[in-house]
């Protein structure tokens, strides 16, 4: 097989794919034909030929995927009336703490927020996929550990923590690739809950707990 009819085979299954494709996955198209170097320039290449297109091929958390690029969303939402779920300031910050000081307990989020964090906000991101409990920390009342797991990287368009935007422009970007909206008016708790967003960029570049190994980074084949 020549690496054009490689490529387009390649090319199709992804577009068909329902879900993001891993390289083994791929490598199952062609046998023993293609070696995974290969099939790796060929993704290269694939990203390289739809670079001017709407869409485009990325790398996630879970495999490779064809995707819409951000900037098409606006006119993409004009084919679906339905609006995008919304949720408070407060649910896109506790997403934000956990982000960037995974893994945490309620107890660290409450401490940066200043306030008690509401049962429903952690409700909310568990039931979106977004967070996960991983284990629990070895001190009085084992408390839950959070992170975020690979739908958040997924929904996000980006295959590792390491590639989460600077702490000033995340709620932009959640806001954009997740396809969700805030409330116009938080409840009064919420308000008095504005994030200090410099408690997050304080420990940004500090390096991960010793109580938990926990990565989100894509796997290797």
């Amino acid at each position: 097989m020549n690496t054009s009819d490689a490529k387009r085979i390649l090319e199709t299954a992804l577009i068909c794919a329902q879900q993001p494709m891993r390289l083994a996955d791929m490598l199952v198209l062609f046998k023993d034909e293609i070696g995974a170097d290969t099939l790796k320039v060929m993704l290269y290449e694939l990203q390289q030929e739809w670079g001017l297109k709407g869409v485009e091929l990325v790398q996630v958390a879970s495999g490779w995927r064809f995707q819409s690029r951000p900037e098409m969303r606006e006119f993409l939402d004009r084919l679906t009336p339905e609006k995008p779920p919304k949720y408070t300031r407060a649910v896109l910050e506790t997403l934000a703490i956990i982000a960037y000081r995974q893994p945490t307990t309620r107890a660290d989020m409450e401490d940066i927020r200043g306030v008690t964090i509401n049962t429903l906000i952690i409700k909310q991101l568990e039931d979106r996929g977004w967070i996960e409990v991983i284990g629990h920390r070895e001190t009085v009342g084992r408390p839950a550990l959070f992170a975020t797991t690979r739908q958040f990287l997924d929904d996000l368009g980006i295959a590792s923590l390491d590639q989460l935007p600077e702490v000033g422009p995340l709620q932009e970007q959640i806001l954009a690739n997740l396809n969700i909206e805030t409330l116009d008016t938080d409840s009064i708790s919420d308000r008095q809950a504005e994030l200090p967003m410099s408690a997050i960029a304080e420990t940004q570049d500090s390096s991960p707990t010793s109580e938990a190994e926990h990565t989100n980074e894509v796997q290797p084949d």
